[in-house]
């Protein structure tokens, strides 16, 4: 077994890698860039060699900078986690060449997956069935839309190199044929360095499901369930569970099959992940294998009991898999929230800052990947601390939060609470989003398909309306905190005295224009209602009519701003005269930003698509802004005339800073 090995990665992967190896007695070797110097991975790992500048382009992508940190640390391994160098077959060779073991596929399985083009011509000649398409290069944007016409909208444009959602664009007609075909390109020339585009027919309701397999240098591959990934914003995975709800056992043990043949054709070794898709019939086509770790691997370590990490490092030092096929048993349910830092009610647009408050929920003490779970489970997987920098450079996640339970109703209750508990100040956030999900009646039924988020969220994401029975409590624990804080202040500056008159208890809430009265009499107190919380405390535990509640709380001017799943509420609390007296205030109103295009997030000019003086039309492309490596093309609300441009291509902007005005 190895003694050292070095972790070619950053973040959250990066620490996950680490707790394994540890486990197993092995020494880490962390890298790092400029800004990552004081990241969490370093901090955990046993070592860490700096390689360079932010930008990926300059540091953990650079093949002659990791060869160099595992020549002066001695590592006799890399394990590259998923995205950087995990599927770059130059990168596999050159450690060959070093005498170096790649704890990954042999260099014949990436380069054979890793194209997409080349992975669904060997899958069709392995028997896996594939989605029609075509296969070859494109030249331009006019052999695209050529090509698109005769396989049928809709289409889905793909970067050949690519992965995790970036240089894949849905079109449905000749002219968003013509616009994704270039940003496609763009895109995947600059993640991957790679700028090859194929097109294929796009499935109508379509549930994306992922077999996870497992290979060693002996000759076995077995897999390991499936996946569900199903919800999914701008093809990037935000919720994946296992098992699927949608799977019956003869399809499961069909897309397993056909999953381990694949792999057997290209003598598959280590941990791997063959992509499907899937129409409401059962019917499943493959999409592409990730020769990697996936993002989403915890899941399927917490009904299989599986540490997928700890099976790669062992076939990687050459040892037999110790399971068969027949050895693997699904037990219970495990969910996965993806944090990022984005900003949900911003389109999801990405969020960069400082981490000013960074308490994720207790996780299972007793709980470590390679075992089965017996009880319910709370994992978090995480490369961040409180006080840390969230940078524009690398990917915006932040944290995986998974649950595991007997059933997935259990699951999911206890992903709702850790969502709850799940505390984040400082940067714009998914958590409201991911609660929302959680509550939603087509996931609870599982219901959903890849088209779950723009179908059910078509105008964006806009926080949640409570029912009226969670007002109530939230509206009597807000009054009960009211009460507290005003019994603190009034008992620190001492006003209180003996004979003083009783104060008037009663509050007046006002909570989502409801408003509700609250009188603290006797009855109250013997109904068991309570609330478990002090003034400066982040979360609040209210219990009305045996209903438990877990709210965030933050001091507002005369009440309190409450979240609760997905729910963003500023919760106003009076004496009925101060009810009286606000209800005659005037409202005061945002200011006009309807003529003006407001750059939605923090990033980098790429284009300009109009001039001063030129008329827009709804719909219009305006420019196209760059952030954390995604494309995002701003379009014209209505019909207008191009007044002023302020920004320039090549132009760094902040969130909110004027692009250009209208007439």
């Amino acid at each position: 077994m190895f003694k050292k090995i070095l972790i070619a990665n950053r973040g959250e992967i990066a620490c996950r890698v680490i707790k394994t190896a540890r486990k197993m007695g092995i020494a880490t070797v962390a890298v790092c860039s400029d800004a990552d110097r004081n990241a969490l991975h370093v901090k955990m790992a046993d070592e860490a060699v700096h390689i360079g500048p932010p930008p990926a382009a300059e540091s953990y992508i650079v093949i002659d900078k990791i060869l160099d940190a595992v020549r002066q640390t001695g590592a006799e391994a890399v394990h590259p986690g998923y995205g950087f160098l995990s599927e770059r077959a130059e990168f596999a060779q050159a450690l060959a060449a070093a005498g170096v073991a790649f704890i990954g596929p042999p260099v014949g399985a990436i380069e054979a997956m890793g194209d997409k083009i080349t992975s669904k011509k060997l899958a069709a000649e392995a028997g896996v069935s594939t989605v029609p398409g075509y296969m070859g290069l494109i030249a331009d944007a006019d052999e695209a839309v050529k090509i698109a016409g005769e396989i049928g909208y809709p289409v889905m444009i793909k970067a050949s190199a690519g992965g995790g959602g970036k240089g894949m664009r849905i079109a449905w007609n000749e002219a968003e044929t013509r616009e994704g075909f270039q940003s496609s390109k763009n895109e995947a020339k600059a993640s991957f360095g790679d700028d090859r585009i194929f097109i294929e027919k796009f499935v109508t309701q379509p549930r994306h499901i992922e077999i996870q397999v497992l290979g060693d240098s002996h000759g076995n591959c077995i897999y390991l369930g499936e996946r569900e990934c199903s919800i999914q914003r701008r093809n990037q995975k935000v919720i994946e569970e296992a098992p699927s709800p949608f799977l019956d056992e003869a399809t499961r043990k069909a897309m397993g099959a056909q999953a381990v043949a694949l792999a057997q054709a290209v003598d598959y070794t280590s941990a791997g992940t063959v992509e499907f898709i899937i129409d409401g019939a059962r019917n499943f086509y493959f999409l592409e294998m990730n020769t990697r770790l996936q993002v989403e691997h915890p899941v399927t370590e917490l009904i299989t009991g599986v540490d997928l990490v700890e099976q790669m490092i062992r076939v990687a030092a050459g040892e037999k898999l110790a399971l068969t096929q027949k050895d693997v048993k699904l037990n219970g349910w495990a969910l996965e929230s993806r944090l990022y830092a984005e900003d949900p009610y911003r389109n999801f647009l990405p969020s960069i800052g400082r981490l000013t408050r960074y308490r994720p929920p207790e996780e299972t003490e007793d709980y470590v990947p390679g075992i089965v779970p017996s009880a319910p489970v709370v994992r978090n997987d995480t490369g961040v601390f409180e006080g840390g920098e969230i940078s524009m450079y690398y990917d915006p996640m932040i944290a995986k939060l998974c649950t595991w339970g007997p059933d997935r109703a259990t699951a999911l209750e206890e992903m709702r609470v850790a969502l709850d508990r799940f505390e984040v100040e400082g940067i714009g956030h998914n958590l409201p989003f991911l609660s929302a999900v959680m509550d939603h009646p087509k996931f609870i039924a599982g219901e959903m398909t890849t088209a779950f988020i723009e179908e059910e969220f078509p105008e964006g994401f806009e926080g949640v309306e409570l029912a009226e029975a969670d007002l109530r409590r939230i509206a009597w624990g807000c009054a009960a905190m009211w009460r507290v804080v005003s019994a603190r202040a009034a008992e620190i500056s001492g006003r209180l005295r003996e004979n003083d008159p009783p104060r008037d208890r009663r509050a007046v809430v006002l909570i989502a224009r409801q408003q509700f009265e609250f009188t603290p009499d006797a009855e109250e107190s013997q109904s068991g209602n309570t609330v478990l919380w002090s003034p400066g405390q982040a979360l609040a535990t209210i219990v009305v009519e045996g209903e438990k509640l877990v709210v965030k709380v933050s001091s507002i001017t005369g009440g309190f701003r409450i979240r609760y799943r997905g729910a963003d509420l500023d919760v106003k609390v009076y004496t009925p005269r101060q009810a009286e007296l606000a209800a005659l205030m005037p409202e005061k109103l945002p200011p006009d930003t309807s003529k003006m295009l407001l750059c939605p997030m923090p990033g980098l000019m790429v284009s300009l698509a109009v001039a001063e003086g030129d008329e827009v039309q709804e719909g219009q492309a305006l420019c196209t802004v760059e952030a954390m490596k995604m494309e995002n093309v701003l379009r014209a609300e209505k019909r207008a005339i191009v007044s002023k441009v302020h920004a320039t291509p090549g132009q760094s902007l902040a969130v909110d800073e004027t692009i250009m005005e209208f007439e």
